[in-house]
């Protein structure tokens, strides 16, 4: 019953920005680390960036300093402000949340449907 809803993607410049959003809805106990993901064609789906229920943030080295990782939790939503955006950032980006859905059962990790970002030189 859990979903996690993608918004924000679409086309731009380089040097451009966007800000993509993930909101997390159904039967939700708990939500503990949140995160984005990319995966460009031929390529495996790596990190991009997470953040914790307490608001620590990691991210990988090619996207420090212009991206910014940060969440709602009022709002169970995690964004991704993406800024100086570079051609190599071109990707269908995705969002997780690690969710307890009920305290009799494990923690498990749900995906967004991936929303594209495409980024033109």
């Amino acid at each position: 019953q859990v979903q996690l809803v993608e918004s924000g993607g679409g086309l731009v410049q380089a040097g451009g920005s966007l800000r993509l959003s993930c909101a997390a809805s159904g039967s939700i106990v708990r939500i503990d680390d949140m995160g984005w993901y990319r995966q460009a064609p031929g390529k495996q789906r790596d990190l991009v960036a997470t953040i914790t229920s307490f608001g620590i943030t990691n991210y990988v080295d090619s996207v420090k300093g212009r991206f910014t990782i940060s969440r709602d939790n009022a709002k169970k939503t995690v964004y991704l402000q993406m800024n100086s955006l570079k051609p190599e950032d071109t990707a269908v980006y995705y969002c997780d949340a690690e969710i307890i859905t009920s305290w009799s059962k494990p923690r498990y990790v749900y995906w967004g449907q991936g929303t594209q970002v495409t980024v033109s030189s």
